[in-house]
């Protein structure tokens, strides 16, 4: 079926279609849910274990352990995934792990987490997105990336076997798999344990199925197609700089599977806002100055180019194949964020005493 399709309309159609099937139920999750890093380090940062860090808990390690499952069951191979494949850096998963942890703290939301209050009418999150995106932009082909580049070559890993964690044809696999099961259904408990509804836990496990669907999804079009197709899942930071530059250079936009995902993310987001009747105009007021935001853009937009992915495309969609570099760079995001709450907490304090 598969291939009637790709005959019919084409390798560019489906990945677009894909995308946006993945990006509808990764928004509309993301928002039911209030998925979102920064306000489960920043809880931490509090000294808390809770509800918040047990819904980025649920998520990730529903991507991980169906990923796994994926994998296990013969559906998915990753090998070839950039994650993977490609040579690795580590120096820029950790610096730019530790930049992003930063940014999102000061802009109060990582990459996935602008988009879908964007599309709730936060104006705040409009504007810091679109300082992401084209702070991000010049990460990549603008002034800033030869500062990226020299940054990444300080310490990089060959792609292959060295930058996976673990081997899916190893004797451990199976292991590794009933493990990640294990934590989730944890997760799960560790979430009713903090008062989390049904509808709560649910939401957050679908966005992290969200980001195997987009996997299984690239991947079966990839293994069917006559053309080089890349197998890839949920990331935000490199398609939104894609679709914008697309729109501002381009008179005709190719069709990819990130073009559907970021708009279907903001419709998906926007139609759980509008039903729940939350979607309303929101700027920036005095107590939240917009060059604290200004700044926290500017440094997720260059800290997800050098570590490879926002939060959710280095953190959840490479940790949740086992790559290397993506566990680095997410444990560095959690470092750099918890760090800046916890600063941040304390000049407050020396200011109010």
């Amino acid at each position: 079926m598969l291939e009637t399709l790709i005959d019919q309309y084409g390798e560019g159609w489906l990945l677009l279609g894909a995308g946006a099937i993945v990006g509808l139920i990764f928004g509309a999750a993301a928002y039911q849910s209030r998925f979102c890093l920064r306000a489960a380090c920043a809880e931490v940062a509090d000294g808390i274990l809770g509800p918040k860090l047990a819904i980025w808990l649920t998520a990730f390690l529903a991507a991980l352990a169906s990923v796994q499952l994926a994998i296990l069951a013969g559906v998915l191979d990753v090998s070839n995934a950039r994650q993977i494949a490609a040579t690795g850096s580590l120096s820029g998963a950790i610096l730019g792990g530790l930049m992003f942890g930063t940014g999102m703290i000061l802009a109060r939301g990582c990459a996935s987490r602008l988009l879908v209050l964007s599309a709730s009418g936060n104006l705040r999150a409009i504007v810091t997105g679109l300082v992401l995106t084209l702070t991000a932009q010049a990460s990549l082909r603008g002034v800033l990336s030869p500062l990226r580049e020299d940054l990444s070559t300080l310490w990089t890993i060959p792609g292959g076997p060295d930058r996976a964690l673990f081997d899916p044809q190893g004797p451990m696999f199976f292991a590794v798999v009933a493990l990640a099961t294990l934590a989730f259904l944890a997760a799960l408990w560790f979430g009713r344990k903090r008062g989390l509804s049904a509808l709560e836990l649910t939401s957050s496990t679908v966005v992290g199925l969200a980001v195997c669907g987009g996997w299984v999804m690239t991947y079966a079009i990839a293994n069917t197609s006559f053309e080089v197709v890349a197998v890839q899942s949920v990331t935000f930071t490199g398609p939104s700089t894609d679709t914008l530059m697309a729109l501002i250079n381009e008179s005709s936009i190719p069709l990819t599977f990130g073009l559907g995902l970021v708009p279907g993310v903001f419709l998906g987001a926007m139609a759980i806002a509008l039903f729940k009747g939350e979607a309303r105009i929101q700027r920036f007021e005095a107590d939240l100055p917009m060059e604290r935001y200004l700044i926290g853009g500017v440094l997720m937009g260059f800290g997800s180019m050098l570590a490879g992915g926002c939060a959710v495309g280095a953190g959840m969609t490479g940790g949740a194949i086992f790559a290397l570099t993506a566990w680095v760079a997410v444990f560095s995001m959690w470092v750099g964020a918890v760090t800046t709450h916890t600063a941040l907490n304390l000049a407050a304090r020396r200011r109010n005493a």
